[in-house]
């Protein structure tokens, strides 16, 4: 079965869980709203600038993580859902996700977006193979911390290598779908890379290599 890999944040989904849900927690008075505003987009312009410092980013955005109780969290993520992720869902996506299983291929998610965010998105999408950050957990609560290797950048590699090996799954006639030039090193290793509503600097290089350009907007 190939691979058929897709990024989430703008590509699937019309909008960045992360920095949505980041927003979420200032719109409900979950974390200092100035503040945390404040550096949250900063860091969502670092990312997209190709900037960003993920280490710091970790540790700003898996802080409230650890400091929320559990069935807090869960609750919260339910109204995540319906009032940010729904609206970011698009028709497009999900047609080229059906039209990747009825080819028979296997769907994955590898994204830099930790799995606590994402994992549900990928469940309503239908994708049950993900890679994402993992989250530390210690007596049934996230600490705040990551575990292992954060899957941006290079650690998508790292992680999806890691992946093959568990699974003895090869990557013939792989594909990955993402917007970002951070996705690079990923969209470089498969057979078919594809630029989904690409970012600038992406779209220079999927141009000059002569990538699939394509756009799920509505």
């Amino acid at each position: 079965m190939p691979l058929a890999i897709f990024d989430l944040d703008n590509t699937l989904i019309a909008g960045d869980s992360d920095h949505g849900w980041g927003e979420f927690l200032v719109a409900h008075k979950i974390v200092d709203e100035i503040y945390y505003k404040r550096m949250n987009d900063q860091f969502f312009r670092d990312y997209q600038n190709g900037k960003l410092d993920m280490s710091a980013y970790l540790e700003f955005s898996l802080a409230p993580l650890g400091e929320i109780e559990p069935s807090t969290l869960a609750q919260l993520h339910a109204q995540f859902m319906v009032d940010v992720i729904e609206p970011m869902l698009q028709p497009k996506a999900e047609k080229l996700l059906q039209q990747h299983r009825d080819n028979g291929d296997l769907l994955m998610v590898i994204t830099s977006t930790n799995r606590f965010v994402v994992e549900p998105i990928c469940k309503k999408l239908g994708i049950d193979h993900l890679i994402a950050t993992e989250l530390e957990q210690r007596n049934n609560r996230y600490t705040g911390k990551v575990s292992g290797v954060p899957s941006y950048k290079e650690g998508k590699v790292i992680r999806l290598n890691s992946w093959l090996t568990e699974t003895g799954t090869d990557m013939a006639g792989s594909s990955f779908y993402s917007d970002s030039i951070n996705d690079l090193p990923l969209l470089e290793i498969v057979e078919h890379p594809v630029a989904v509503d690409p970012c600038d600097r992406l779209m220079a290089v999927a141009k000059e290599r002569g990538w699939p350009i394509i756009s799920l907007h509505d």
